[in-house]
């Protein structure tokens, strides 16, 4: 059973699409706006995103940014009483794979779920156990750093943060992103142990002088392998 994200700030709207969907034999995750919507994202990862794009606190465009910083493989649908082509061009821009205007069908919105769905199938490939990282092999599922026959083991959040690191290796992983994805929020407190795991990091990954993790001032950092 596919598990689909609905975010729409129109409850009443978001209530008949989501017992719509769940008839027909989705999972349904409910969101009435973009923050709220971006923290079942990133708890639950389900296999679909279907979001308003004007939303409280976090529109639709700056959401699908979001998530794309961490998976640039699951689908996103963006549902809008909008339709001027500038707006359609910028929703595909940030990551998004389709737009349906409003008012729609159920039965649109289904066949085009299970389009894409039938699509990201094909497109995301499979994890690997072990990721290389220069010299090193990271094992994420087992949340252990091996160099030279050498394990090191990590806790939750070290392995999160590693693995956050590789998808966007060579690409800065915005601070904020990170902080809301493994802290809940972007205080000044989570930002200080945010920066007591980035030295942790570092310090096991210090044998290959060819893999550094920097800071990019400002924005967050890159691990450059």
């Amino acid at each position: 059973m596919a598990t689909v994200l609905l975010i729409e700030d129109e409850r009443s709207l978001g209530l008949i699409v989501r017992d719509s969907l769940e008839v027909r034999g989705f999972g349904v995750l409910f969101a009435a706006d973009g923050e709220e919507g971006y923290a079942l994202f990133v708890k639950h990862q389900p296999d679909v995103v279907v979001a308003d794009v004007m939303m409280p606190r976090l529109d639709g465009f700056s959401l699908a940014s979001r998530i794309r910083q961490t998976d640039p493989y699951v689908p996103i649908i963006f549902l809008t009483a909008r339709s001027q082509t500038a707006d359609v061009v910028r929703g595909f821009e940030l990551g998004g794979n389709d737009y349906l205007k409003k008012p729609f069908s159920i039965d649109e919105l289904i066949v085009r779920i299970q389009a894409l769905l039938n699509r990201n199938q094909v497109l995301r490939p499979p994890a690997p156990d072990r990721l290389p990282i220069g010299g090193y092999q990271f094992d994420y599922p087992k949340q252990k750093l091996a160099f030279n026959g050498k394990e090191t083991p990590l806790s939750y959040r070290e392995a999160e943060l590693l693995k956050r690191l590789y998808e966007q290796r060579n690409q800065v992983l915005e601070r904020s992103v990170v902080l809301l994805d493994l802290w809940g929020d972007d205080s000044f407190f989570n930002g200080r142990s945010l920066d007591v795991f980035i030295t942790r990091l570092r310090r096991y990954l210090k044998d290959d002088p060819q893999v550094q993790i920097v800071n990019v001032r400002g924005v967050g950092y890159k691990l450059i392998v």
